[in-house]
């Protein structure tokens, strides 16, 4: 039997969530986070979500998005995420087909995905076109059973923990953090064009989005380093975003942050904490391996040019 693709409807939402644990569970996904992810979408996006299905079952998704973050047009992301156990059956190939076919349509010119770093996956990428660019990694940590290094007492002077829920009133400085952060960070597509409208809608307001442990260092009042954090709900811990204002790094900060955020999660319940970082990324790679990150997943980005008719 093969697979047939048709656009994502709401009440796809928790079959969704269910195949992106499955297939990719050192990330995040439930049913709310996914419906959000949908509706909540800028115009700018241009997002269509596609799901493979297989005898009435919902086996494979791909999102297709513009890259709206970015100060340069035409960049554009999708990676089919299969069911492990129906892999090679022609799924993610349609659904990679329907990505390409919609984002040409909508003006994109680059297409960056991610693959699996194992040879059917690059095997897979390299016959669709698709040249190898980046590195990345995904780290676990036992949060149950890891020593957590000690948070200093007291903190230096000037310096002082908050939580994310503590900016309520007023998120906009988390923003600015995130953006400067961002634009800073390592990688195939510069993030340099946050607008701070779309960031409450896909992170602040984010049903994944858990502002109680999200840390943010503050030094004289002004935000300098956080973490921001999702979690699940079933004792599952993603530091989605850890950064550091460019005129207070190479103090500690971030680090400050993490541990800050790992000890309220532990206190919490959270039993696993899981994070990504693109592989030139030596400082944050350095962080979360001193705390007892482990490398349970690696992934290579890839990048095709589109061409429209």
């Amino acid at each position: 039997m093969t697979p047939t693709v048709r656009d994502f409807r709401p009440a796809d939402a928790k079959a969704v969530a269910d195949l992106r644990r499955a297939a990719l569970p050192h990330l995040i996904s439930t049913p709310q986070g996914v419906a959000r992810q949908v509706a909540g979408a800028p115009p700018a996006k241009q997002l269509r979500v596609f799901v493979a299905e297989l005898a009435g079952r919902v086996i494979g998704q791909i999102s297709a998005q513009l890259l709206h973050e970015s100060s340069v047009p035409g960049q554009a992301a999708a990676t089919p995420v299969v069911h492990p156990d129906h892999r090679r059956q022609g799924a993610g190939g349609a659904l990679l087909t329907a990505a390409e076919e919609h984002l040409t349509a909508v003006g994109a010119n680059h297409l960056f995905a991610w693959a699996d770093d194992e040879p059917g996956a690059l095997a897979f990428a390299a016959r669709r076109g698709y040249r190898l660019t980046r590195s990345g990694s995904f780290l676990r940590l036992d949060l149950a059973g890891t020593a957590l290094p000690p948070l200093p007492a007291p903190l230096p002077p000037g310096v002082r923990l908050c939580t994310g829920a503590d900016f309520g009133a007023d998120p906009y400085p988390l923003f600015a953090a995130e953006a400067e952060a961002a634009a800073d960070e390592p990688g195939d597509v510069a993030l340099d064009a946050m607008d701070y409208e779309t960031w409450l809608r896909t992170t602040w307001e984010y049903p994944d989005t858990d502002l109680d442990l999200t840390s943010v260092v503050t030094v004289d009042g002004e935000i300098a380093a956080f973490t921001l954090v999702a979690t699940d709900g079933l004792g599952r811990y993603v530091s989605a975003m850890t950064g550091t204002r460019r005129a207070f790094r190479g103090r500690g900060l971030a680090r400050l942050a993490k541990t800050d955020s790992l000890h309220r999660a532990r206190d919490a319940g959270c039993t696993e904490a899981f994070t990504g970082n693109d592989d030139g990324n030596a400082p944050m790679l350095a962080i979360n391996r001193a705390f007892g990150y482990r490398t349970c997943a690696a992934e290579r980005r890839c990048v095709r040019d589109l061409v429209r008719g």
